[in-house]
């Protein structure tokens, strides 16, 4: 069994078998209980480009799991006019040169301090590394100034809450969005006080000058919060370790301009975002399958992704795939530009230490996204 396929079994043992079933019962299947499953990449994307069929914000939506603890507006359970207004004001947040100088900023003394161990030829944990370094990268984009331990305790809150959600569940119980609350109530606070602080090097303060609301600043942090870091976190041993398998990592360390294609690639293998889901709101067509109003829509990212075979950086993508992971469409994740250049930034430092040989790992259990428990790495003799 590959290693990519123990860290799905690991984080759900039963609806991992049933989600990879379902792959062979052709692109679009009607599943009673769970809903329309789309195992097809171009399929998929032509259900995230409607954003007047399919929506976010209905029955079954992701809606139904975050609107109780993030509030009404935070674009990943908006649509219509009102998100298109907040995405326009969103749209220049995360640029990829303002993405990339506050990961080098941030990143800067933990990265060297990996750096040193390796070059000492001490192990190092990629998952430790990646809870560091997610932790302190999401703490400056809400406005917290967060030392070591603070930058690890903030991922492990997010990581509690994202815990509470499987591949299965549709909502929060009342306890749950209690729980989530009061996680998020502090940081909303620290956002809030960076926001009215208005400085524009931060985040915050850029929200403030886009001419968001406090609460609109507010509840895109929360959403910042629980949605970018832990994929960041769990993808990089990921990416490491498939390249390490695959006998790759070290021809890009010696080629950094085969970096972006290796992290898409690592990217269609892992699928951080296994399902996705939508609410149909007017009736379509999915395929050959009728839907209709209240109907929910679960599209199997992974299958989708998985379809293309066994990872492969040097064979290109096909048109239909483009980063569908991040989503297509109005719901394209803002976020992408701070994931690449955290990942890059990350990924650059441990290839600098190549030839590295894996030491150890184990995978996760009890995770919503599948990752390694552990994945300890060496500088190998050339």
């Amino acid at each position: 069994m590959s290693w990519e396929r123990r860290l799905y079994t690991a984080a759900h043992p039963f609806a991992y078998p049933l989600l990879r079933g379902l792959a062979r019962r052709g692109p679009v299947v009607r599943v009673p209980g769970v809903g329309v499953v789309v195992n097809d990449a171009a399929t998929a994307r032509r259900v995230l480009m409607d954003g007047e069929a399919f929506r976010k914000d209905g029955p079954g939506s992701p809606g139904d799991l975050w609107t109780p603890v993030l509030g009404p507006s935070v674009l990943l359970n908006m649509e219509g006019d009102g998100h298109r207004a907040l995405r326009r004001r969103l749209t220049d947040l995360f640029t990829p040169a303002y993405s990339d100088a506050l990961c080098a900023r941030v990143l800067a003394g933990p990265l060297d301090a990996v750096a040193a161990r390796l070059a000492a030829g001490a192990e190092v944990d990629l998952v430790d590394v990646m809870r560091h370094a997610a932790g302190a990268v999401i703490a400056r984009v809400i406005g917290l100034d967060a030392d070591e331990a603070a930058c690890r305790e903030l991922f492990e809150q997010g990581e509690r809450i994202v815990a509470m959600v499987s591949l299965r569940t549709r909502r929060l119980s009342p306890a749950q969005v209690a729980r989530a609350r009061a996680v998020l109530e502090p940081l909303g606070g620290a956002a809030a006080k960076a926001y009215a602080a208005g400085d524009e090097s931060t985040v915050m303060g850029r929200m403030r000058a886009l001419g968001l609301s406090e609460d609109e600043a507010r509840g895109a942090a929360g959403a910042f919060f629980l949605t970018g870091t832990e994929t960041v976190a769990t993808l990089v041993p990921r990416l490491i370790a498939l390249l390490h398998d695959t006998r790759h990592l070290d021809r890009v360390a010696a080629d950094r301009s085969l970096l972006d294609a290796a992290i898409d690639e690592a990217m269609r293998v892992a699928t951080p975002t296994p399902v996705m889901l939508r609410s149909v709101h007017a009736p379509a067509r999915i395929g050959e399958t009728a839907v209709r109003p209240g109907d929910r829509v679960l599209i199997a990212t992974h299958n989708c992704c998985r379809a293309y075979g066994p990872f492969d950086p040097t064979r290109p993508q096909p048109p239909e795939l483009r980063r569908l992971w991040f989503g297509a469409g109005p719901h394209f994740c803002i976020g992408y530009p701070l994931a690449m250049a955290e990942i890059r930034r990350v990924a650059g430092t441990l290839l600098d230490a190549a030839p590295l040989a894996v030491t150890g790992r184990a995978a996760a259990r009890g995770v919503l996204l599948p990752a390694y428990r552990t994945l300890t790495v060496r500088k190998a003799r050339a």
